[in-house]
């Protein structure tokens, strides 16, 4: 922390365009090291090898778009006169720019170590800022190959600096600390307890989903099938926009049922070096905590459309049709490969079961009618929705927000640049108005 705050003051003396030459110098050193940061993915969070490698790409382009975004952003201020106000004559000019918040905290989760470190990495640095990142205690060294290469790029010692350890014996030291001025968390519902504890600095939070894929019956059943599999079962749920609860109309509920139970049965279950669509989950708790939901959901009645299977933390992928609201599962977040259908009598019965939920994050809607796509999108409380796709978060440069215990703020670089500065002005106080060509 002392470090990063002595580190930022000459930091903040870097002119605009050098600041994006290291962040290009750095996502070039990133792509270069693709490899050996993807098999730290594969080894430590079983991302499929594939993935892991498009993770470590996509997190390279999204640094050098944080650069160019940035040199525009922060190159233009404001300048605001003084007689547009009533009762005023012009002889005040403001002058209004962004500036740096100091030293920002970023807080990534296990699912994307290097891709959600680098969105919070990125703006922090461009903006002026420096930098203190807490990785999740699975994918750290993932997370330190990625920081790693910041370094070789040539960043000012102490700018960026990596504190390992977990959650529970280093956080609130972490995000208490009196030298924080921002924090940039993703995760659960750890965020809440850290927007009570955090003080008074700007917060950006998201905290997960229960991602809705609202189903109408006229909507093209072939893709809404490819959707739900993708959306649900992609990296195993382990996702905070994978679809969690499918809300699907009566009268086409079989035929997408049946379509996506045979897209399921195609799926591979197996390691991550096989590139396996299914792989283990992150942990031995999350693997319990899924087998809760499923036990509850089997003792309530849902309808299994294949068999529950389990080997330590590799769960086979999960249907469960005929799943009531009284459910755990129709509720809570499973993170994992098992996926709820509830079935519904009209459009209004999902929105309501998607607005009764305390998450908000992103939802979606199936549909050929673009007129009852956006009257459902505007009517749904979710931060995005998505008309004929599955959630996802994403491109980067996409606003990306959840709405109620989904977390705070937005992000997306454009975004995530402007919350990590401040306004700062000066205004000039003329000694007679001045009007231009007057």
């Amino acid at each position: 922390m002392e470090a990063a705050k002595v580190a930022q003051k000459a930091w903040a003396r870097t002119p605009l365009w050098k600041r994006a030459e290291l962040l290009h110098k750095a996502a070039a050193i990133l792509k270069e090291h693709k490899a050996p940061i993807a098999e730290c993915l594969v080894k430590e969070i079983a991302k499929p090898a594939k993935d892991a490698v498009s993770e470590v790409v996509r997190s390279g382009d999204l640094v050098s778009y944080t650069a160019e975004e940035g040199v525009r952003i922060l190159g233009e201020g404001k300048l605001l006169v003084s007689d547009s106000f009533p009762g005023n004559e012009r002889n005040k000019y403001c002058l209004s720019s962004k500036v740096p918040l100091g030293v920002v905290l970023a807080i990534p989760p296990f699912n994307y170590p290097v891709n959600l470190a680098v969105s919070k990495i990125g703006p922090a640095l461009i903006a002026g800022n420096a930098l203190v990142l807490k990785p999740p205690t699975q994918g750290a060294v993932a997370a330190l190959h990625m920081v790693h290469c910041f370094h070789l790029a040539g960043f000012p010692k102490g700018l960026i600096g990596c504190v390992t350890g977990k959650g529970s014996e280093i956080g609130d030291f972490l995000t208490m600390h009196p030298g924080v001025n921002c924090i940039s968390f993703t995760g659960g519902d750890t965020g809440i307890a850290i927007s009570k504890k955090a003080g008074m600095v700007p917060l950006q939070m998201e905290l997960g989903g229960k991602d809705a894929c609202i189903v109408l019956e006229d909507a093209d059943l072939d893709l809404v099938a490819a959707n739900i599999v993708k959306g649900g079962f992609s990296y195993s749920g382990q996702r905070c926009t994978a679809v969690k609860v499918v809300l699907i109309m009566e009268a086409v509920a079989d035929a997408v049922v049946e379509k996506v139970n045979a897209k399921l049965a195609k799926l591979t279950v197996g390691a991550p070096e096989d590139n396996s669509d299914i792989t283990p989950v992150v942990t031995e708790s999350s693997a319990n905590f899924i087998e809760g939901l499923v036990i509850d959901a089997k003792e309530k009645g849902a309808t299994f459309c294949q068999e529950y299977k389990r080997e330590g933390n590799l769960i086979w992928p999960l249907l469960l049709d005929h799943v009531r609201p009284d459910m755990r599962i129709a509720w809570e977040e499973p993170f994992g490969p098992v996926l709820p259908v509830i079935r519904i009598n009209s459009v209004e019965e999902g929105i309501h079961h998607c607005n009764a939920s305390n998450f908000g994050l992103q939802g979606c809607v199936f549909t050929r009618d673009i007129n009852k796509a956006i009257m459902i999108s505007d009517a749904m409380e979710s931060g995005t929705v998505q008309i004929n796709s599955a959630p996802a978060r994403g491109p980067d440069h996409f606003p990306f927000q959840g709405l109620k215990d989904s977390g705070i703020g937005s992000q997306g670089i454009t975004n995530s640049i402007n919350m990590m500065t401040k306004v700062k002005s000066t205004v000039i106080n003329l000694p007679s108005p001045s009007y231009t060509m007057g």
